[in-house]
């Protein structure tokens, strides 16, 4: 800036010889020294301002920013709040609707006293399969099973399941007891042992699983 301001600077005009009675060779070195000082003063003077106009820039910027920083923290704090208390309102909301299937489901199985009733026949004819297999005893088994699906316990216990389920979970459960169920009265047919069991346990672990998703674990006996 002090260079410019030099550069630009307008040299003054000095008088010529013949119009001042003072010899050529004094004033104007004394003016000249005279004119010198007062050009450093104002640059150095411009010089200062500009440092000072710098300085007051810098600490402007700084507060500007900190301002803005702990501005920009507040509404990311503000912001946070809203998501979160959103993320409450709809968990809020998933709790209800859940206890409201809840209620809604124990009030269906309350009052189906009949479908529990074939539930709970059908706890007894898995137990008494699960001691003859036990006991490598298939002729039992397969006196239990008959025949099979198409026997009425088991139709009747179907009846059941798909009445008390509602869930895709529930479901799935019932697709599961039914087809180790089926694999169960195949095994039993071919006299194999092995497989027998290993049906059984299949079938009973889905409909074990099944009464723990409805809720109906502590009202059926020998479970």
């Amino acid at each position: 800036m002090a260079t410019n301001f030099l550069s630009t600077a307008n040299p003054f005009h000095l008088a010529s010889s013949s119009q001042s009675s003072v010899p050529s060779n004094s004033l104007p070195i004394k003016f000249n020294v005279k004119r010198q000082l007062t050009l450093c003063k104002v640059v150095n003077q411009q010089a200062l301002n500009s440092l000072s106009v710098t300085k007051r820039g810098i600490s402007i910027s700084f507060v500007t920013s900190l301002v803005l920083s702990l501005g920009g923290k507040g509404w990311f704090d503000a912001n946070a709040a809203i998501l979160e208390a959103d993320d409450d309102v709809e968990l809020l909301e998933k709790v209800k609707k859940d206890r409201k299937k809840r209620l809604e489901k124990q009030g269906v199985i309350s009052s189906s006293t009949k479908e529990k009733g074939y539930l709970q026949d059908l706890v007894y004819k898995l137990s008494e399969v699960g001691q003859a297999i036990e006991k490598n005893d298939l002729t039992s088994v397969g006196s239990v099973l008959g025949r099979g699906i198409d026997t009425d316990w088991v139709q009747k216990a179907n009846i059941a399941l798909n009445k008390l389920s509602s869930s895709p979970e529930e479901k799935s459960e019932v697709e599961m007891f039914n087809s180790s169920l089926a694999s169960l009265v195949s095994s039993v047919a071919q006299n194999d042992v092995e497989s027998s069991k290993t049906a059984f346990v299949s079938s009973a672990t889905a409909f074990e699983k099944w009464t723990s998703l409805t809720g109906l674990v502590g009202q059926l006996k020998g479970l």
